[in-house]
């Protein structure tokens, strides 16, 4: 591989991780170790190249589409843009998906669990509107993430501390005022990634027994399959794969008729 890459310790610079890898690959471009138009390495090579996870490497992906120094072909990987600034400074991008999506999980859990002592019967009858909502929402496939938004402030709001529902709020609007993170959401809802009803009454069916253990991991477990996806919605190599198993499929089949 042609990267070259410094070592990635802890962020010294004040840069996030996936700012450091998508600056080291943009140098790597801005000094013609790949040319305009070029595939650049895997995900996993890159993960392994720089000693990060894949989720880093996804993010760092996605920063330079997002700033037009790459371009992703569906079912083919990541290419170098026909013309790629020479300059990309990494500021402005602010977080990412999954990193975000990980506070959540961390501080959510922990609201839903205090939320589980102190719920109210209507607050109880709010959240099952919401996900009434939600299921609206989804056949009508409706831009936004208006009714699941709400349903995580209730829970919020229940714990009756109002520096919890700051914060769960805080979380929730750094899903549209970062560039980053924005891109990522709007991809995974371009390939059909709605929110999970099952999931919400599983963590509605835990406050309602105000269990705060089954709230914290109903909660939690939600939020990590939000996360695992966001990985499948943006997996450059989705299609690739897709298109292999159905010649595989077709081939199988092929060797069947001709029997």
């Amino acid at each position: 591989m042609n990267l070259s890459p410094p070592a990635l310790g802890p962020v010294s610079d004040g840069r996030k991780l996936y700012q450091q890898v998508a600056s080291a690959v943009a140098e790597s471009i801005r000094r013609g170790d790949f040319r305009p138009g070029q595939r650049i390495p895997s995900e996993r090579e890159l993960a392994d190249e720089y000693k990060v996870s894949r989720p880093t490497i996804r993010e760092a992906m996605i920063a330079l589409e997002v700033l037009g120094v790459v371009r992703s072909r569906q079912g083919s990987g990541i290419f170098v843009s026909d013309t790629p600034p020479g300059d990309v400074p990494m500021i402005g991008l602010d977080i990412g998906a999954f990193e975000l999506t990980e506070a959540r999980r961390l501080f959510e859990g922990e609201a839903a669990a205090l939320a589980a002592i102190s719920i109210d019967d209507a607050q109880l009858a709010q959240l099952e509107t919401l996900i009434e909502s939600m299921e609206r929402e989804n056949r009508e496939r409706v831009s936004g993430e208006h009714a699941d938004r709400e349903f995580h402030l209730t829970i919020a709001r229940a714990t009756r501390n109002s520096a919890v529902v700051d914060v769960v709020e805080s979380l929730w609007d750094a899903r549209y005022r970062s560039p980053l993170c924005k891109h990522m959401l709007d991809r995974a809802r371009s390939v059909g990634v709605q929110p999970r009803i099952d999931e919400h009454q599983d963590i509605l069916a835990a406050l309602r027994q105000r269990d705060p253990q089954a709230a914290r991991r109903a909660m939690r477990d939600h939020l990590g399959r939000v996360i695992e996806g966001l990985l499948h919605a943006t997996e450059t190599d989705a299609l690739e794969r897709a298109r292999a198993e159905v010649e595989e499929k077709r081939s199988d089949l092929a060797r069947r008729v001709a029997i």
